[in-house]
């Protein structure tokens, strides 16, 4: 049996998980996760909390609490939220357990005997009034390009600059505002530039997405020797001798907890070596999804690192990354009010309406975006209007004209043949869309299958075979290659919406998924099995409801003027006026019908 090793990026525990982390690493590891699952394949789903840096640090002083206590809290908060998500990891670790330091001490030493890292001594800026050097995320000054007086140490937020915090001018401490001069310090450096050879020719063998392949390409060339050191206490301690205050910087250590929460995992489930046979095993296909400012870690860093040291640790074989996820044509700011709470979210709606709704519009190979408008046109459209629709009425039509029972299916006539032929060729378009990570392509396979129940069902017209005794057997055909149909959503759609799936396995007698895919997909309905009575999966969300929404968020923005674009804005803005001339300018037509057909299968065309 193939094994399957899935890791999502470590999410920093800085904050609790949003919209573009679902989106962009989350929801699709756990959708990838989960139809592995249904294949029957050897899979484990592992991540966890990044819980070491400087960013940490900051923010759990300017909060009153110990790191260690700032992160417990995000890691709680996150864990909770992920399962309101209902993200199926195997295990979701963190980066503060024991075991990760055995881990990362490893990488560091083989590293380090090996030639790859090296120490020299730098200048860094330092605090004389609190007593110690200063990372860039403690650092405000002038902004050396365009002079703005409040820059970070890592960049300009006002003109988007970046550079390293000895570059600003009149530096200052971000906490105590005291000025900083320039001290020597000592610092461990990885050595990436002589890994570009090696990456070159790894990369050539991989299949991966142009944006993926494009990006990485060009950023290896710029390789160059990386610190790996922060002078700190927060952090993993140097494996050295006479560096106290010396820790392993966050991304250095954020990777390798991959592999140190698969150790975890192994302890807990009473094989302590149970994680070798994924990460150790060449014939593991190993697969990450990550975001798009992710890719550098992931495609370069992390594997130059593995390159370096000496267990056979497995190189990613599938680096599955997407594009940012936006909201309302803006990246989402929680320090501007651009956002919204995941938590207060799932208070009124289904974590499934959000997870196909974010499958439907994924940001593969673009940058795409949450709208409310459009999460009420997916969640009506396609939830209730296609999916929930079509098995709505054919198990409230087993339950009114079929005794409750599944009827049994008699002669199949041309149309009830091509349906069943229809009904597995949309699985198999689900099954290679799930196989190639192509989330949006499998949630259109879904509503694609759903639709072709509800255009079967309407030219069946099963009701009127239902009035005569002579005809109902070819009733009871209808309705049972409709449960066929559902029977294929319930599975198709699994991956995707868990719940709702759980939920129909159950109105068609089962208790839960009843195999694995190719199982499922062979496995018949059996004729006169009761059914219970059904339920609606999905409820319709009204206009009012979107445009409260709407408004909370413009409320959250600090008040700021909403785009033209915006649906209420579309209100408050009157149109342009035009002059004359330019009317003119336009070339209008008159156009005359002489033809019109009915379009098969429409009601209203």
């Amino acid at each position: 049996m193939q094994k399957i090793l899935i890791t999502t990026a470590t999410l920093y525990a800085n904050g609790a998980v949003h919209f573009g982390h679902i989106a962009g690493a989350y929801l699709p590891g756990d959708i990838c996760a989960r139809y592995h699952r249904l294949k029957k394949r050897d899979i484990i789903y592992i991540s966890g909390s990044d819980e070491y840096g400087i960013a940490i640090s900051l923010s759990a002083e300017l909060a009153g609490r110990s790191p260690q206590d700032h992160v417990n809290h995000f890691h709680a908060v996150n864990k909770a939220l992920f399962d309101k998500m209902n993200i199926s990891f195997d295990h979701y670790s963190r980066t503060t357990w024991p075991g990760h330091v055995e881990a990362t001490h490893q990488y560091f030493t083989d590293l380090l005997a090996n030639g790859y890292i090296e120490d020299k001594e730098t200048e860094q800026l330092y605090s004389e009034q609190e007593g110690r050097f200063l990372a860039d995320r403690y650092v405000i000054g002038t902004c050396p390009r365009c002079g703005f007086d409040k820059a970070r140490g890592d960049e300009c937020t006002h003109c988007g600059g970046s550079f390293e915090a000895t570059d600003l001018l009149n530096p200052r401490s971000k906490l105590t505002n005291s000025p900083l001069t320039l001290k020597k310090t000592r610092h461990w450096f990885l050595r990436l530039d002589l890994f570009r050879e090696k990456l070159d020719a790894w990369l050539d063998t991989k299949n991966w997405k142009p944006n993926v392949i494009n990006f990485i390409k060009s950023y290896i060339q710029d390789l160059r020797p990386r610190a790996i050191t922060r002078d700190t206490s927060w952090g993993i301690p140097l494996p050295l001798p006479n560096t106290t205050g010396k820790v392993l910087y966050v991304w250095f250590d954020a990777p390798i907890g991959y592999i140190s929460a698969t150790k975890e995992w192994s302890q807990l489930k009473g094989d302590p070596s149970a994680w070798e046979r994924y990460w150790y095993d060449p014939n593991t296909r190993y697969i990450q999804f990550v975001g798009k400012d992710n890719i550098p870690f992931h495609a370069a860093i992390f594997p130059s690192m593995t390159m370096g040291q000496n267990r056979p640790y497995k190189l990613v074989d599938e680096l599955v990354a997407n594009e940012f996820y936006n909201l309302e044509g803006r990246q989402f700011s929680k320090s501007d009010g651009w956002f919204i709470d995941l938590e207060d979210f799932l208070t009124r709606y289904s974590s499934d309406q959000l997870r196909y709704t974010i499958a439907a519009n994924a940001p593969e190979t673009a940058d795409s975006e949450f709208t409310w408008k459009d999460f009420q046109l997916k969640c009506n459209t396609d939830l209730v209007g296609k999916f929930g629709n079509f098995i709505h009425r054919t198990l409230s039509f087993v339950q009114l004209h079929c005794g409750g029972k599944i009827p049994p299916m008699g002669n199949l006539e041309a149309r009830d043949e091509q349906f069943l032929q229809d009904i597995q060729q949309a699985v198999d378009k689900a099954d290679g869309a799930y196989e190639g990570f192509r989330v949006r392509a499998a949630a259109a396979a879904i509503m694609e299958l759903a639709s072709l129940g509800n255009v079967y069902f309407d030219a069946k017209k099963p009701w009127n075979d239902a009035k005569s005794d002579e005809t109902k057997a070819k009733m009871y055909t209808t309705i049972a290659c409709c449960l066929e149909c559902v029977k294929a959503l319930a599975l198709v759609s699994s991956p995707i919406i868990p719940e709702a799936a759980g939920k129909i396995w159950k109105l068609i007698g089962f208790e839960g998924c009843p195999g694995g895919w190719d199982e499922v997909t062979a496995l018949k309905m059996e004729a006169g099995k009761t059914l219970p009575a059904p339920q609606v999966l999905f409820s319709k969300i009204e206009d009012k409801q979107i445009e409260m929404e709407i408004a909370k968020l413009m409320s959250l923005s600090k008040n700021e003027a909403p785009a033209a674009t915006d649906p209420l804005a579309e209100k408050a803005v009157g149109p342009d006026l035009v002059t004359f001339d330019e009317v003119r300018k336009l070339d209008l037509r008159v156009a005359k019908i002489i033809g019109a057909e009915k379009i098969a299968k429409s009601k209203k065309l």
